[in-house]
């Protein structure tokens, strides 16, 4: 699987489409040919290669195109994952269940915020709109998304302390953060946690810029740690970071009006084909939380609560980067039960079943850092 993906499918991850096609112009005869070349993928035409992806694209052209037909509250369309199989997409996590709550944090800190009821706060919230969000990024090929949020997350903490929004080291996180008890993996590109990544910066001297240290993971190679041998000051640092208690709506709702950006865990195992509108197609009885995100806000469209989301599966997935999720009032009441915790993204030795709440999981697992200063 891997060997495929990097071969082939480098071409596809790199891809920066010249025209984005949108879920209308796939009614308009769209072919194979036109994805190829939309997302500028060269393949040998009497290759084997190229029949099983046509086979695959076409099947999931199928499956996009009756969707888009069925009324519901989002649109799907054509991407760079269109011709990946499902083993390939799951390089694009990284992020594990519950682990957060059995690794031995060490700058764990009780919540601040002033607890209201959900009726009397905003309707709306979007600290995009604050100028304390950084353009989404892209994770590439790298089980990295656990970083990519802990440090968004952190760079708006630091926005909104200081006033300066930094593009902070995602590399510093991913290849620096111990992991000893190999909660959501074994760290880097193979999955852990945004409260390990917490946990290492307020441990550390402090956060690098990105500039200073820059992302090398993107098709999936990890480095040795660098942080110790660079003698300059880092751009940034945390005194600790909040966890929410689980699958509280309130407290979630609470804490994204008045804290900011909040990094969360949810289950993205569906969300490959999503193009635009509110989400609600995820499984709702067994989801598999597998992807640390944003999320950034909330708010109301004719009538329909939403979440909004950040993803880190660069802008042009997607609303510019986003997800809307579904989110109601009773979401601490719609839950199931995540019954593979040992399927690569447990802690060491842990396989009991996990509670999960809110859509796509959304209330399961949240966490913020406190006392962010910029040097």
């Amino acid at each position: 699987m891997r060997a495929l993906l990097f071969s082939a499918l480098v071409a596809v991850i790199m891809a920066f489409a010249s025209a984005r096609p949108t879920w209308r112009d796939l009614e308009n005869n769209y072919t194979f040919e036109n994805f190829l070349s939309d997302f500028k993928i060269s393949l040998a035409k009497d290759s084997t290669e190229f029949a099983s992806r046509k086979a695959a694209f076409l099947s999931e052209l199928v499956r996009v195109k009756l969707h888009n037909k069925s009324g519901k509250s989002w649109k799907e369309g054509i991407n760079k994952y269109s011709a990946m199989t499902a083993d390939e997409k799951q390089v694009f996590f990284g992020r594990s269940k519950g682990v957060d709550r059995s690794h031995k944090p060490m700058n764990l800190k009780a919540p601040t915020t002033v607890m209201k009821n959900v009726s009397e706060l905003p309707e709306s919230v979007d600290w995009r709109s604050a100028g304390i969000v950084n353009a989404v990024k892209d994770q590439g090929h790298c089980g990295s998304c656990w970083s990519f949020a802990a440090t968004s997350v952190i760079e708006s903490h630091v926005a909104k302390q200081s006033g300066l929004l930094m593009d902070l080291s995602v590399e510093q996180i991913a290849m620096c953060s111990p992991n000893p008890d190999s909660c959501g993996g074994t760290g880097g590109c193979h999955g852990a946690t945004a409260e390990l990544a917490f946990d290492y910066v307020a441990n550390a001297r402090g956060i690098f810029s990105e500039y200073q240290y820059s992302y090398q993971g993107y098709y999936g190679v990890e480095n040795a740690c660098k942080a110790k041998d660079m003698y300059v000051q880092p751009a940034a640092k945390i005194g600790g970071y909040v966890q929410l208690p689980q699958n509280d709506y309130a407290a979630l709702m609470n804490a994204v009006a008045s804290e900011g950006p909040i990094a969360i865990s949810v289950d993205a195992s569906s969300w490959h084909a999503y193009e635009s509108g509110i989400y609600n197609g995820c499984n709702q009885v067994n989801p598999d939380i597998d992807h640390a995100v944003v999320l950034v806000g909330y708010g109301v469209d004719n009538g329909q609560k939403y979440w909004t989301v950040r993803n880190s599966w660069s802008p042009h997935w997607g609303e510019k980067g986003h997800i809307r999720l579904l989110r109601s009032d009773s979401e601490d009441q719609l839950c199931g039960m995540d019954t593979d915790p040992s399927d690569g993204i447990a802690c060491a030795g842990q396989t009991d079943p996990v509670k999960v709440c809110g859509t796509c999981g959304i209330i399961f697992d949240s966490a913020y850092p406190i006392d962010a200063q910029a040097f």
